[in-house]
């Protein structure tokens, strides 16, 4: 006996299909469009739930005031203008030099046979000193030739003073004849006349007279020719007095002295060296007579000396560094240089350096520092240089607001200018430099909280006590001032905690 089916599916399924019987549906379709259905009845609930729930929320949120909008103050620094005479000083570079200097030469040749003690690099030698002997001999054996033909030349000259006079003699002796021919030629003439006396008598006395008249021209020339060989002898021991001086004087020369008291800035000769005449042997310098050898700018130099009180006699400071300290020395400008240094674009000057007391002693080769007052400047308003924008603007306060004003800068004085226009006596100007700086800009000066309101006093005593910067301001600080976190470091605290300060005042309002 066969089972009944239990349920309508099964029955279904058993039987037979007829051919008027109906197609069943099939079911997993049934299934699926059930499922698809219960899903977007969830979400639409759950978008209802979200809606509510949202509306809630925004019903019960509680009402904020709106922040007041404040406009940027930067707090800064700024100083007085003040018109009057400025005298700036520059600053120029040079190297100390010996004013007082001299090479020793060997004035003669020859072998070194002694030398100082003293003659060592660095060495203080007095003047006079002997530094340097050479051999005496060959000097002392030329001396006394000299003055032996000097003495020679002196008995030659004695020989010709006495021939002259013997000449001078015989031209007397000369003249008498001649006059006593002349008055016997004249009796025979006259007597020939006469008759008394015969034409060759007379002929005979006027021979006589002839040879009497030739004897005496001779004894003139004589008394010349002696007179002329005198003036040549005298002539000769004028030059071996010359030779017995240069003698003498190479003998002397045979030791090098010291021309001054100095100290020895280099020896080039030992005992037994041979040297020759123009060697340079020693180099001595004077100790305190230095100066200071410095370049001027051509615009330095004009300026100066069409100033009243002029280059030359102007006071100067020195100053040299050595072991870790500044010695000031004061110092004259003595002299300009004779030519412009077109190598370094300007004119060399010289100044002399007094050394006082309880100082270092100051060498030649010193790399110094020489400061020069400038002209004088008046009605003028230094300030610092910092304060001046693209080199031709500044900033003035009036009414908490920044005022733009064009400058005319004559002069520099180290980190400060001359201002000669665009600024009056009492103005405020600002020092503090700002990145946004601009026409209108509000500031607010350091310490003044007179404009403040009671929230502001409070906001400012919170940001005097400044804490440390968090991450995102320190990104913002080191952006806003073009600096890096090695640089950050570098810093001191005091100008750390001032940006930090400035970046929360502006921030804040």
């Amino acid at each position: 006996m066969l089972d009944r089916p239990n349920n309508l599916e099964d029955r279904l399924l058993s039987a037979e299909p007829g051919p008027s019987a109906p197609k069943a549906r099939n079911p997993s379709i049934l299934m699926r469009l059930s499922k698809g259905l219960l899903q977007i009845i969830l979400m639409v609930a759950i978008l209802a739930g979200s809606v509510f729930a949202m509306n809630r929320l925004i019903k019960s949120k509680p009402e904020t005031k709106a922040r007041h909008a404040f406009k940027t103050v930067y707090t800064i620094k700024s100083v007085e203008a003040v018109r009057a005479a400025h005298q700036p000083k520059f600053i120029s570079y040079g190297q100390i030099e010996a004013a007082r200097k001299v090479d020793l030469r060997s004035l003669v040749s020859g072998e070194v046979v002694s030398i100082s003690n003293k003659l060592q690099v660095g060495a203080r030698v007095a003047a006079g000193e002997a530094l340097v002997e050479i051999d005496r001999f060959n000097y002392e054996g030329a001396l006394r030739e000299a003055k032996a033909n000097l003495r020679e030349a002196r008995a030659r000259l004695a020989e010709n003073k006495a021939r002259i006079t013997s000449e001078i003699s015989k031209l007397a002796s000369a003249k008498d004849q001649l006059a006593i021919a002349e008055r016997d030629l004249a009796r025979a003439q006259s007597l020939s006349k006469n008759g008394t006396m015969t034409t060759q008598q007379v002929e005979v006395r006027t021979l006589v007279f002839s040879q009497r008249q030739q004897a005496l021209n001779l004894s003139a020339n004589m008394v010349k020719i002696e007179q002329a060989r005198l003036e040549q002898q005298e002539a000769a021991i004028e030059r071996l007095q010359w030779r017995v001086a240069q003698a003498n004087r190479n003998l002397q020369n045979t030791v090098l002295r010291a021309p001054f008291a100095g100290i020895v800035r280099s020896s080039a000769v030992d005992v037994g060296k041979l040297v020759s005449a123009n060697d340079v042997v020693v180099s001595l310098y004077e100790p305190g007579k230095l100066e200071a050898k410095f370049t001027l700018t051509d615009a330095q130099y004009g300026r100066l000396q069409n100033d009243r009180e002029g280059l030359v006699g102007r006071k100067v400071t020195v100053n040299w560094n050595t072991g870790g300290q500044q010695q000031t020395y004061r110092g004259t400008i003595s002299r300009i240089g004779a030519d412009i240094n077109s190598s370094r674009g300007g004119i060399e000057v010289f100044a002399t350096v007094q050394n006082t007391e309880n100082k270092i002693e100051m060498r030649p080769g010193a790399f110094v520092e020489i400061t020069v007052p400038d002209k004088v400047f008046n009605d003028t308003v230094k300030l610092p240089e910092h304060a001046v924008y693209n080199g031709q603007l500044v900033y003035v306060i009036k009414d908490g607001k920044l005022n733009r004003r064009a400058i005319s800068i004559v002069a520099y004085d180290g980190e400060s200018v001359l201002i000669s226009s665009g600024l009056k006596t009492g103005e405020k100007v600002l020092v503090t430099r700002i990145a946004e700086v601009g026409e209108g800009l509000r500031v607010r000066e350091e310490g003044d909280d007179s404009k403040s309101t009671p929230d502001n006093k409070d906001k400012n005593l919170s940001r005097n006590n400044l804490g440390r910067p968090s991450a995102e301001e320190l990104e913002k600080i080191l952006t806003a001032n073009k600096l890096t976190r090695s640089k950050w470091k570098d810093l001191d605290r005091a100008e750390r905690q001032r940006m930090v300060r400035t970046y929360r005042t502006v921030r804040g309002g």
